[in-house]
Protein backbone atom coordinates (compact mmCIF):
# COMPACT_ATOMS: atom_id res chain seq x y z
CA UNK A 1 0.00 0.00 0.00
CA UNK A 2 2.87 2.14 0.68
CA UNK A 3 4.45 1.80 -2.79
CA UNK A 4 1.03 2.71 -4.43
CA UNK A 5 0.71 5.97 -2.41
CA UNK A 6 4.73 6.77 -2.98
CA UNK A 7 3.95 6.16 -7.11
CA UNK A 8 0.74 8.24 -7.14
CA UNK A 9 2.61 11.29 -4.67
CA UNK A 10 5.52 11.12 -7.52
CA UNK A 11 2.91 10.81 -10.46
CA UNK A 12 1.33 14.10 -9.09
CA UNK A 13 4.82 15.85 -8.45
CA UNK A 14 5.96 15.01 -11.83
CA UNK A 15 2.52 16.36 -13.08
CA UNK A 16 2.69 19.36 -11.53
CA UNK A 17 6.74 20.23 -12.31
CA UNK A 18 5.60 19.93 -16.04
CA UNK A 19 2.16 22.45 -15.60
CA UNK A 20 4.63 25.36 -13.75
CA UNK A 21 7.51 24.87 -16.92
CA UNK A 22 4.92 24.87 -19.67
CA UNK A 23 2.84 28.00 -17.79
CA UNK A 24 2.86 31.09 -20.06
CA UNK A 25 5.58 33.24 -18.82
CA UNK A 26 4.64 36.28 -16.67
CA UNK A 27 4.79 39.60 -18.23
CA UNK A 28 6.55 42.27 -17.03
CA UNK A 29 5.03 45.13 -15.73
CA UNK A 30 5.68 48.58 -18.42
CA UNK A 31 8.11 51.06 -17.23
CA UNK A 32 8.55 54.61 -18.53
CA UNK A 33 11.33 53.68 -21.04
CA UNK A 34 9.62 51.22 -22.56
CA UNK A 35 5.96 52.41 -23.41
CA UNK A 36 4.00 49.43 -25.62
CA UNK A 37 4.42 50.31 -29.34
CA UNK A 38 1.10 51.68 -30.48
CA UNK A 39 -0.54 50.78 -33.82
CA UNK A 40 -3.12 51.94 -35.78
CA UNK A 41 -6.91 50.10 -36.08
CA UNK A 42 -8.09 49.33 -39.23
CA UNK A 43 -10.67 50.46 -41.46
CA UNK A 44 -13.26 47.99 -40.40
CA UNK A 45 -16.50 49.44 -41.51
CA UNK A 46 -18.77 47.84 -44.33
CA UNK A 47 -16.41 44.79 -43.57
CA UNK A 48 -17.74 41.00 -42.83
CA UNK A 49 -17.23 40.56 -39.23
CA UNK A 50 -15.32 37.10 -39.91
CA UNK A 51 -12.81 39.58 -42.07
CA UNK A 52 -12.70 41.66 -39.00
CA UNK A 53 -11.38 38.66 -36.46
CA UNK A 54 -8.63 38.06 -39.12
CA UNK A 55 -7.55 41.47 -39.60
CA UNK A 56 -7.18 42.02 -35.81
CA UNK A 57 -3.99 40.45 -33.90
CA UNK A 58 -5.24 37.56 -31.79
CA UNK A 59 -4.77 39.64 -27.77
CA UNK A 60 -6.85 42.67 -29.51
CA UNK A 61 -9.99 42.60 -27.21
CA UNK A 62 -13.56 42.90 -29.80
CA UNK A 63 -16.57 43.98 -28.64
CA UNK A 64 -19.41 43.13 -30.90
CA UNK A 65 -22.80 44.95 -30.19
CA UNK A 66 -25.82 44.37 -33.08
CA UNK A 67 -27.25 48.13 -33.71
CA UNK A 68 -29.80 46.77 -35.29
CA UNK A 69 -32.08 47.45 -32.37
CA UNK A 70 -33.17 43.87 -31.62
CA UNK A 71 -29.90 43.45 -29.50
CA UNK A 72 -29.05 39.68 -30.91
CA UNK A 73 -26.19 37.54 -30.12
CA UNK A 74 -23.46 36.94 -32.66
CA UNK A 75 -23.49 33.54 -33.23
CA UNK A 76 -22.61 33.06 -37.00
CA UNK A 77 -19.73 35.77 -37.72
CA UNK A 78 -19.86 35.64 -41.57
CA UNK A 79 -23.66 36.51 -41.63
CA UNK A 80 -22.64 39.97 -40.38
CA UNK A 81 -20.97 43.05 -41.34
CA UNK A 82 -19.53 45.99 -39.47
CA UNK A 83 -21.58 49.92 -39.87
CA UNK A 84 -19.57 51.55 -36.63
CA UNK A 85 -16.07 51.16 -34.94
CA UNK A 86 -14.80 52.53 -32.17
CA UNK A 87 -11.32 53.47 -32.12
CA UNK A 88 -12.07 55.52 -35.77
CA UNK A 89 -10.01 53.96 -38.54
CA UNK A 90 -6.22 55.27 -38.31
CA UNK A 91 -6.20 55.84 -34.20
CA UNK A 92 -3.49 54.98 -32.86
CA UNK A 93 -4.57 52.08 -29.77
CA UNK A 94 -2.39 49.73 -27.93
CA UNK A 95 -1.86 46.06 -28.95
CA UNK A 96 -3.82 44.38 -26.86
CA UNK A 97 -6.40 47.35 -27.10
CA UNK A 98 -9.86 47.23 -27.00
CA UNK A 99 -12.51 47.76 -30.64
CA UNK A 100 -15.60 47.82 -30.22
CA UNK A 101 -18.03 47.43 -33.92
CA UNK A 102 -21.35 47.92 -33.99
CA UNK A 103 -23.11 45.28 -36.74
CA UNK A 104 -26.26 44.10 -38.84
CA UNK A 105 -26.76 40.96 -40.39
CA UNK A 106 -26.11 40.91 -44.05
CA UNK A 107 -28.90 41.99 -46.03
CA UNK A 108 -30.29 44.93 -43.38
CA UNK A 109 -29.01 48.87 -43.32
CA UNK A 110 -27.59 50.32 -40.87
CA UNK A 111 -29.81 52.26 -38.79
CA UNK A 112 -29.89 56.32 -40.01
CA UNK A 113 -29.07 57.16 -36.63
CA UNK A 114 -25.94 54.83 -36.41
CA UNK A 115 -25.32 56.07 -40.14
CA UNK A 116 -25.34 59.76 -38.78
CA UNK A 117 -23.26 59.62 -36.05
CA UNK A 118 -20.02 57.68 -37.65
CA UNK A 119 -19.69 60.76 -39.93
Amino acid sequence: MRRSTLVGAGAVLALAAVAVSSAEPVAEPEDAEHPPVRQPTPNLLGRSLWRVFTALAPRTRLDVIDVGGGDRRVLWPPNWWVCTQHPAPGAERAPRGRVVVGVVKKGEACPPRVTAARR
